[in-house]
């Protein structure tokens, strides 16, 4: 009996080791290399997977990458809106933002849910550090505006990015931290905006020069065909994603977008993954399949 128990022991050993040595080429590959992960959807809100997405961003930091880590907060905000009594409306899959309603993007993102990132990724170590778009100018954005049947519509204080400084981020890099940054900008105007989290994480990774951009979804990758085909694409050239984006839905869109103006924008690889699956992040960088798909510059 003791025999068998010390093989089944040995057994694991070998296949932890297996794991180990299968990390290793990748391991060298992206020591020191600058990650930008958007963190968002399912595995913000479910206990389990918040507490594993930081041990995955601290073991990144031990394993010698530095990963930037940018967040949304879409269910928060919209609980937190009907917690007040404030009706949240949507225009072309966009959220009109009114003056009061900023309010409580802004509450939420940069006060509740950047302070939560922080704080779980602390557990392990004084690594994170806590900042919104608006800190040091890191983001500076434009009004933007809704478009149906073909006419601009005015949304509120919703913002595309115009102009990156990543100077704070870099700072913080270098001085060993986890930058976690909230999607909020202000603008030329004087005004905060409210921006998508999907494009400043791809926004932030050009600026940089990061080596990935990875970001965290609710489903297994970019499906072949939905809902037709439910087999994901592997892999892809910017030019083929350029060529698919009309036909996707509207939840992929922003998050395919910004995949390709990460790779063209000179960032060599950019993830869509599903932050569902415990240790996403590990699975990808780590070992020889990946899983996801991974967009390549044409």
């Amino acid at each position: 009996m003791k025999q068998m128990w010390q093989s089944g022991r040995t057994g694991e050993a070998h296949a932890k080791a297996g794991t180990l040595i299968e990390a290793l080429p990748w391991l060298a590959r992206f020591h020191g290399a600058t990650v930008v992960i958007k963190y968002g959807g399912n595995a913000m809100t479910e206990e389990a997977l918040r507490e594993g997405f930081a041990e995955d961003i601290v073991f990144l930091h031990y394993a010698g990458l530095r990963p930037v880590v940018v967040h949304g907060g879409g269910p928060q905000i919209s609980s937190h809106l009907d917690r007040l009594g404030i009706e949240s409306t949507f225009t072309a899959g966009l959220r009109v933002t009114t003056p009061e309603a900023m309010q409580v993007v802004r509450m939420v993102l940069v006060g509740q849910v950047n302070r939560d990132i922080v704080g779980l990724v602390n557990r392990h170590g004084p690594f994170a550090v806590g900042m919104s778009g608006e800190d040091a100018h890191l983001f500076t954005a434009e009004r933007k505006h809704a478009v149906v049947d073909g006419e601009p519509v005015d949304i509120g204080q919703v913002g595309d990015i115009v102009r990156v400084d990543p100077g704070a981020v870099r700072a913080l890099l270098d001085d060993g931290r986890i930058p976690v940054v909230s999607s909020v900008a202000r603008g030329e105007d004087g005004q905060i905006y409210n921006v998508n989290a999907d494009t400043a994480a791809a926004a932030l990774a050009v600026a940089l020069q990061a080596q990935k951009l990875i970001v965290l979804t609710d489903v297994e990758g970019l499906y072949a065909n939905w809902p037709d085909d439910t087999d994901v694409i592997a892999q892809l050239a910017a030019g083929e994603l350029e060529a698919m984006l009309p036909t996707l839905s509207s939840g992929m869109v922003p998050k395919m977008e910004a995949c390709l103006t990460a790779v063209r924008g000179g960032v060599p690889q950019a993830h869509v993954l599903d932050g569902r699956v415990p240790h996403a992040l590990l699975l990808e960088i780590f070992t020889n399949e990946g899983i996801g798909t991974m967009v390549m510059p044409s």
